[in-house]
């Protein structure tokens, strides 16, 4: 894909062959805000539509090895998610490059990407097929995936008749379930009861325990960015401020926000 300036791509090559697993070159994302729903309808066919112009990310570059563990800190608004689901391709910058290398597990919206009228059972079929599982995976993971989402016989019920921790868990249950060279979580630890949140919290040690995946965490939890990563990103106003140690940049954003 590319953007209007320089080339965004998104490269899809076993992470066995690259030291590098995501590399960030310059880049930009911008968001207009308008006054309306109409307002932003109107913004389609004519350019003179008022707005406010919002930088979430400005001009970023970093590079992020293969089997590093990395926390993504900040404020709310500072740019932390919108950088990840630019390394995902949800979202296309504005201008710069992007690079991932390898296999790409993403758990942002648990629940997205769920057809309410299908049933639980249903929907972890379509998005096993999605994520290019055949039929032998498929069937090897159901089980597991079922029981750890303690759904139990609503499993077979549609989806519009989930509780929104219900949806959470399925969605849980099944991302963390694949075999991703890079992990890429946003918040998502904190799904379900607390018994249910501390089984998440060993299924995450369980998965970075089995082999060298690369993770990338956004949490507002510092002691889960300290228990689960090694280095430390700190975000603000959409540009990176502090880059190292876990525990230094820990200190350096609870500096920043005394």
């Amino acid at each position: 894909m590319s953007s209007d300036s320089e080339s965004v791509e998104f490269i899809q090559t076993p992470a066995i062959r690259s030291v590098t697993a995501i590399r960030f070159t310059n880049v930009t994302k911008t968001y207009h805000l308008y006054t309306s729903e109409q307002a932003r309808l109107l913004s389609v066919f004519w350019s003179r539509v008022p707005s406010e112009t919002v930088t979430a990310n400005d001009n970023l570059s970093f590079e992020i090895n293969r089997g590093e563990s990395v926390a993504l800190i900040g404020r709310n608004g500072a740019g932390k998610s919108t950088a990840l689901r630019i390394m995902t391709g949800v979202t296309i910058p504005d201008s710069g490059t992007v690079e991932v290398y390898g296999r790409v597990s993403a758990l942002l919206d648990l629940s997205a990407g769920f057809d309410a009228q299908l049933t639980g059972r249903d929907n972890l079929r379509l998005r096993a097929r999605l994520w290019g599982l055949n039929q032998s995976e498929i069937d090897a993971r159901m089980d597991d995936i079922v029981e750890f989402a303690e759904l139990d016989q609503y499993i077979d019920q549609p989806l519009r008749t989930y509780s929104a921790g219900m949806r959470s868990r399925l969605g849980f249950a099944f991302a963390s379930s694949l075999d991703p060279d890079i992990l890429i979580l946003d918040e998502v630890l904190a799904v379900g009861d607390r018994e249910f949140h501390t089984k998440s919290l060993a299924r995450m040690r369980e998965i970075l325990a089995r082999r060298n995946i690369t993770l990338l965490f956004v949490t507002h939890s510092l002691a889960s960015a300290k228990e689960f990563c090694e280095r430390g990103i700190v975000f603000d106003h959409g540009s990176i401020w502090f880059d190292g140690p876990v525990s230094d940049a820990i200190a350096f954003y609870q500096g920043m926000t005394t």
